[in-house]
């Protein structure tokens, strides 16, 4: 994957480096990260976290009690510290300048997706042009505008009620030595997951209601879908990227790697996220076919995903 010569977005945050936001303290290690994941998966770790931390869940129809998340304001033209102690990228430089080039690409694809109507519809919805999220990176813990407070231990996260998404770079290490998930590829996946809940808070996906279906149900649409997404973005950037197979096996093997089997879940009824299977077979969906409009999870037979 190359990164020299392309765009850095500017819609950017480093708020510095917290003191553990809603887990209290200094954030758990490694190791016991690795552990709850394995028990709970990441959405429980999430949802863990944001409950002792306050936060409000964003709870449009069918979605309740649920804040999108992990896999896992800006001034223009600037790169912020609001809070914490100094900052993330004078020591996390090299993961800062990736997420701004990966962040800055999905700003053009999605533009142009949107520019085109090359999206799912839901509930006759025109979402309009493409509103770019901000990308915050931290450390420690973070305060958002809309979703209270979180500790770096509930990993990567978007926030629909500022429309900002949420790493601790610290996140990649994790991926690599505790998930085996290492990479340039496989961290872009996760910022593209992120962007891809908010295309759905864009497009209305949010709002839809699967009758009869149970939310743990919902919210593996919701994630297979931001998947997908994250798909579509790759293929489209590809060239200008150059982006490879090699590039593509590292997205492929993260995707595996948050599959809620192998994180530990053995009742697929519990499943939040998708099994490892679903999760690549959505992503290679999109990334094969370009075509957003491939990722309407929410119109398929729920054995059919």
């Amino acid at each position: 994957m190359r990164t020299d010569g392309q765009r850095r977005s500017d819609n950017f945050e480093d708020r510095g480096r917290g003191s553990g936001g809603g887990m209290g303290g200094g954030g758990m290690g490694g190791g016991a990260l690795f552990a709850i994941l394995r028990r709970i998966g990441i959405r429980g770790i999430l949802i863990v976290g944001l409950v002792l931390g306050g936060i409000y869940f964003f709870a449009p129809p069918g979605i309740k009690n649920m804040v999108f998340g992990a896999l896992f304001g800006g001034v223009p033209g600037q790169t912020q510290t609001q809070q914490g102690e100094g900052s993330v990228c004078e020591t996390e430089a090299q993961a800062c300048d990736f997420s701004r080039v990966v962040l800055g690409s999905t700003e053009d694809v999605w533009a142009h997706q949107f520019q085109q109507g090359r999206l799912p519809r839901y509930n006759n919805q025109q979402p309009g042009a493409y509103q770019n999220p901000t990308l915050v990176i931290f450390a420690g813990g973070v305060a958002t505008e809309g979703c209270g407070s979180a500790s770096s231990d509930v990993g990567p996260f978007y926030c629909p009620g500022d429309r900002k998404l949420y790493i601790d770079p610290g996140f990649y290490d994790v991926m690599e030595s505790r998930l085996r998930a290492p990479g340039d590829f496989a961290q872009a996946y996760v910022i593209a997951h992120e962007v891809g809940h908010h295309v759905q808070n864009l497009i209305g996906a949010t709002q839809v209601q699967v009758q009869g279906e149970p939310q743990n149900q919902t919210s593996v649409r919701v994630e297979l879908q931001a998947d997908c997404l994250a798909g579509v973005w790759g293929h489209t950037a590809r060239a200008d990227l150059a982006i490879d197979e090699a590039d593509l096996r590292e997205a492929l093997n993260a995707a595996h790697a948050i599959g809620d089997d192998t994180l530990g879940q053995r009742n697929e009824s519990q499943f939040t996220h998708g099994s490892s299977a679903q999760r690549m077979t959505w992503f290679r969906r999109g990334f094969d076919s370009g075509d957003a409009r491939q990722c309407d999870t929410f119109n398929v037979p729920a054995n059919q995903l």
